[in-house]
């Protein structure tokens, strides 16, 4: 019993860490399956049309278009799985079996109301990688500090999306 638990608890954190991979993936089936009725979710073309039309938007994120450029290739092979309601999150999985680079697109960090205390909690590529979405550079930073303060000091460059 004990096996069985300990097998169970690493399956969902590696679902858990999945997911956490592949967000705007997720983010973008959901948005699809949201626009679509019970009926229209059954029928692959109206799934691909779904799928087309939501890519088509003036006010997607530049995260969210280039999921749209990966998945317009391959809206058949989408279809079918979607159209048998497979969840989202293995509908990802199997989408990156064939492209890898699906799960490499990944939300922001968010920093809004961020304080120094939890930025310390983050690990120094995803302090750089908050500077590389900001532009910025943090050139001679060695130490953690060093990059946190550089955080803090462009947080007015935190709302522009590229």
């Amino acid at each position: 019993m004990k096996v069985f638990s300990t097998i169970a608890l690493l399956t969902m954190m590696a679902t858990n860490a999945f997911a956490a991979e592949c967000e705007v993936c997720i983010k973008v089936m959901d948005d699809i399956r949201g626009n679509l009725t019970k009926e229209q979710a059954r029928k692959k073309p109206e799934i691909e049309k779904a799928m087309g039309d939501y890519c088509a938007k003036e006010d997607l994120t530049s995260r969210e278009k280039k999921i749209c450029y990966y998945i317009d290739p391959i809206k058949r092979d989408i279809a079918q799985p979607f159209s048998l309601g497979m969840a989202t999150l293995k509908l990802c999985k199997r989408i990156s079996a064939s492209n890898p680079e699906i799960c490499t697109v990944k939300l922001p960090v968010q920093t809004k109301n961020l304080e120094k205390k939890d930025l310390s909690k983050l690990r120094v590529k995803q302090l750089k990688q908050i500077l590389g979405e900001r532009g910025v550079e943090c050139k001679g930073c060695v130490e953690k500090d060093e990059f946190i303060k550089k955080v803090v000091d462009t947080e007015h460059l935190a709302g522009t999306e590229l």
